[in-house]
């Protein structure tokens, strides 16, 4: 028996001395990786937008002190009530079960906190909604089990992004599950629009460093934005269970200068011009938005051309049209 405890109690000790020691070893084995998960982290993931540094101060300085204080106050109580109030301390229990004064403050005391969380919680939303005007619209579709993009205004064509390979992913010395083939390529200090939308079952397009999480709705188009304020390489992922290999479709945005954009956009066949609804695949920024996409075809585009050629104009003033002479003629000469 002695032999036990003292087994228990040296392991204990053991566990304790490492206990301490992973602590103050934090800073060195948690330094946060920008754009994706650091091992062993314990908070946000660094902030690359405007609208994650307002997120983090709300978390921050707002939610984690209040939430601090609550649950100080919770275990102070505990502690004081098993003291004060244990049979032995207190072998007469007392007879009253109800205290009204106790009763409105754990009443009115919450609602209070949650009215005040919730004026910077709305603040937050409003910035979410209340997009600048963008200088670029993505279009992001969720698909069973990979993400299509596509870029309206430059004339990009929709291509799929799927899960980079484990051996291209060691090889290239990225992620793996996190990188993809086909990213998302947007320039730098550029506020992008992101319309976001399913194909089959709900999906949500998320990048933790930017502070995006929006569903993707079969039949319907919801829409976040984000400005990046450094150029580099951000991972996502989806954050809604769509099935087997939910946990196999990344979201990858690549943050590049202007002219690096413009050179990417012309690999992939588009242009930095805008285009307009019969050039663009998909429709215009405005249309997918507007939910009236898909490009104009050949025969929408002849028709109106058929029917401005089958119209008979107004001739000039002083011009008799040749075409009229032998048409007037002809019931003369019958």
């Amino acid at each position: 028996m002695g032999l036990g405890t003292r087994a228990l109690s040296k392991a204990g000790g053991v566990l304790a001395s490492a206990s301490l020691a992973v602590f103050f070893a934090t800073p060195t084995w948690a330094q946060d990786l920008m754009g994706q998960p650091t091992p062993g982290g314990i908070g946000l993931q660094p902030a690359a937008s405007p609208l994650k540094h307002e997120a983090h101060i709300f978390h921050d300085a707002i939610l984690m002190p209040i939430i601090t204080a609550i649950c100080v106050l919770v275990l102070g109580l505990i502690i004081w009530i098993v003291i004060r109030y244990n049979a032995k301390s207190n072998p007469v229990p007392a007879k009253w079960s109800h205290n009204t004064l106790i009763e409105i403050i754990w009443t009115v005391l919450p609602v209070m906190i949650l009215v005040g969380i919730s004026l910077f919680s709305f603040r937050l939303l409003f910035a979410y909604h209340d997009m600048p005007t963008p200088d670029l619209t993505v279009k992001a579709t969720g698909n069973q089990w990979n993400w299509a993009y596509e870029y309206p205004d430059q004339g990009i064509a929709e291509y799929i992004s799927a899960m980079l390979p484990e051996d291209e992913a060691r090889a290239q010395n990225v992620p793996y599950r996190l990188a993809a083939d086909e990213p998302i390529v947007v320039p730098v200090g550029k506020t992008v629009r992101v319309l976001v939308t399913a194909a089959d079952v709900i999906h949500a397009f998320a990048l933790p460093a930017f502070g995006l999480k929006t569903d993707a709705v079969p039949g319907r188009v919801n829409e976040t934005w984000f400005r990046a304020e450094r150029t580099g390489v951000f991972y996502g992922q989806c954050s809604e269970l769509c099935g087997v290999d939910h946990a196999f479709m990344p979201i990858q945005i690549n943050v590049v200068t202007e002219a690096e954009f413009a050179a990417w956009v012309a690999s992939k066949g588009g242009s930095m011009t805008p285009k307009t609804a019969a050039e663009a695949p998909g429709g215009t920024a405005a249309q997918v938005a507007a939910g009236t996409t898909g490009a104009v075809t050949a025969t929408d585009a002849a028709a109106p051309a058929a029917q401005t050629a089958s119209t008979p104009t107004a001739p000039a003033a002083g011009t008799a049209p040749a075409a009229t002479a032998p048409a007037a003629a002809a019931p003369a000469a019958q």
